[in-house]
């Protein structure tokens, strides 16, 4: 019986990504797709970017399913990222049920996970950059995103130690941040000691004084070009998470100051301007097209994987996806003028294809090994596809908002859109490790409150602002929070204040009452002192009551306009 492994290598079409404005290449049906074939790439010019982002601590190979509905508004709409599923494949060429299909969206994502197996791995990450290295050297730059040291066990009461040894391991040249902060500014500060490359994050002030807390640019030699990386973190830091973890230090776009570093590092000659970005996909669409002299943006936080560069004028922007799902590799041709050419690459790391980095293998086994016994803890098992992704709703938080109400004795629950988390296939066991992608955070106290129906419009209301308003400044890059217990109506056309309506509690089938107040649960306040059990414990208490775990469709929210 042939392994995945020997089935992937002998029966599988690879696509062929091409450089420049090309999108994918046509796939040949009996190509075999191997390790080789994944690092098969068309060299070119004097200098290698590689991209990865959005990490979020998943040292070994995951599932992961890519959201079915990804909505942009305005003149957003329909344009990538903002397409799913079919439209995805034939925007880009992509032969449905391929490697690829199976690595950009969810379309038959069962059915492809039980072909192609899981994706990801730090220690298959590290033979990927370790081998184009070789290839190019001297003249590769790798560079990490940030969302790096949070959503897992172990950087958890590690307190992201673990992930630091594992990224000096990987040995990026720079990285910036978003959830690295919901440590807090002194552990922060702790491990940048640690820290064995360059911390950027330009657009991060101290509130005393209004000066930069980290350095916004860093200098860097390939191939006879002087390159400058600007690090710009997650702007909405204070807002989206915890303010009291960071009380001194302020965040922002600070478009002004982005275009002072692009020219200040002109000015101190370099050939090639980078920005290493954690704003999210549509705000630096926006950004890069109101800064002058920008030539690649990598950009991160939104959780995109693009297999080709869009363009902005004359800059690149390129998205690399989350998790350790993928690789972006972009070969350029600077020459004094600026980039004369480019070539692309998105690479998907599947994981039973490549050969595991045995330095960073053992490195990963050590961070683990204290913990191991209780991350492999099996809880129960899913008879669901459990996954995150998507705007408006995902089952395994489904699954957390059935926990709330079932373990909360509450009659509406709440959960955050976050969009980090792995996927579980149908049959699966739940363990320690899975619960804990979905709710590791730093301040995970699931509460217990009462909040009227007028609050509860006001909470969705505000959301789907962050979510839907047209000018992408204004958007904070996650999804809408999920909600159990009662469904609603949105039509995200519509301004604030006006977006929501039919609010319905799904066990009497009344409307909402404004006036009335109602018994709500829910996990990751940004408040100060917020009491109740870690979400991550109530969820493994729950799951372990079940045994089997089993989420019903979910059809609550009705969604127009889009």
């Amino acid at each position: 019986m042939l392994s995945r492994r020997d089935f992937l290598q002998v029966s599988v079409a690879a696509a062929t990504l091409v450089g420049g404005l090309h999108p994918l290449g046509r796939m040949a049906a009996a190509q075999a797709i191997s390790q080789k074939d994944l690092l098969d790439f068309d060299p070119l010019g004097n200098v290698t970017l590689l991209h990865i982002t959005d990490l979020h601590a998943q040292l070994k190979p995951i599932y992961f399913r890519e959201p079915s509905i990804n909505l942009g508004v305005g003149e957003l709409a329909g344009m990538p990222p903002h397409i799913t599923g079919g439209d995805f494949l034939e925007r880009y060429d992509i032969k449905s049920k391929s490697p690829q299909a199976y690595a950009l969206t969810s379309s038959d994502f069962t059915e492809l996970a039980k072909t192609y197996g899981r994706v990801g791995g730090v220690d298959r990450l590290a033979t990927l950059i370790k081998a184009i290295r070789a290839e190019r050297e001297g003249k590769t730059l790798f560079l990490d995103g940030g969302d790096t040291w949070q959503g897992s066990y172990t950087s958890l009461v590690t307190d992201g130690e673990d992930m630091v040894k594992v990224m000096n391991l990987l040995a990026p040249e720079a990285m910036t941040a978003h959830w690295e902060f919901t440590f807090g500014a002194e552990r922060v500060q702790e491990l940048l000691e640690q820290v064995e490359f360059a911390f950027l994050a330009g657009n991060v002030r101290d509130t005393d004084w209004d000066e930069k807390v980290f350095d916004a640019i860093s200098y860097f030699e390939r191939g006879g070009v002087k390159i400058a990386v600007i690090g710009q973190a997650f702007p909405y830091t204070p807002i989206a998470n915890p303010r009291y973890l960071i009380p001194q230090w302020s965040f922002g776009i600070r478009e002004e100051d982005v275009q002072a570093h692009v020219d200040e590092a002109r000015a101190e000659g370099a050939q090639l301007v980078v920005l290493l970005s954690h704003n999210g996909f549509d705000v630096d669409r926006k950004l890069t097209s109101r800064v002058t002299g920008l030539d690649v943006v990598l950009t991160g936080h939104t959780h995109d994987a693009l297999p080709a560069v869009e363009m902005v004028g004359q800059t690149l922007l390129v998205a690399s996806g989350s998790h350790g799902k993928f690789l972006s590799r972009l070969d350029l041709d600077v020459g004094p003028e600026g980039v004369k050419d480019f070539h692309y690459r998105l690479i998907p790391v599947f994981s039973d294809i490549i050969d595991p980095d045995p330095e960073m293998a053992a490195l990963i086994d050590e961070v683990r090994a204290p913990h191991k016994a209780e991350i492999e803890r099996e809880l129960g098992v899913t008879d669901s596809l459990l996954y995150r992704r998507g705007n408006f709703n995902g089952t395994f938080d489904d699954l957390i908002c059935d926990a709330l109400l079932a373990e909360r004795d509450a009659e509406i629950a709440l959960s955050p859109g976050f969009r980090w988390g792995a996927t579980l296939l149908p049959g699966q066991p739940i363990t320690v490790d899975d619960v804990y992608s979905m709710t590791s955070i730093t301040y995970p106290n699931a509460y217990r409150s009462q909040m009227s129906g007028e609050m509860l419009k006001t909470i969705l209301e505000d959301v789907a602002d962050n979510l839907f308003n047209p000018d992408p400044y204004y958007q904070q890059g996650g999804d809408m929070v999920r909600v159990g217990g009662m469904g609603y109506r949105i039509d995200i056309t519509k301004p604030i204040g006006q977006r929501i309506s039919e609010m319905t509690l799904l066990k009497t089938g009344e409307p909402i009452d404004a006036a009335k107040d109602y018994t709500v649960a829910g996990w990751a306040s940004v408040n100060e002192g917020t009491e109740g059990p870690p979400i991550y414990d109530l969820v493994t208490g729950y799951i372990e009551k079940q045994g089997t775990v089993s989420v019903q469709p979910n059809d609550s929210v009705k969604i127009v306009g889009a």
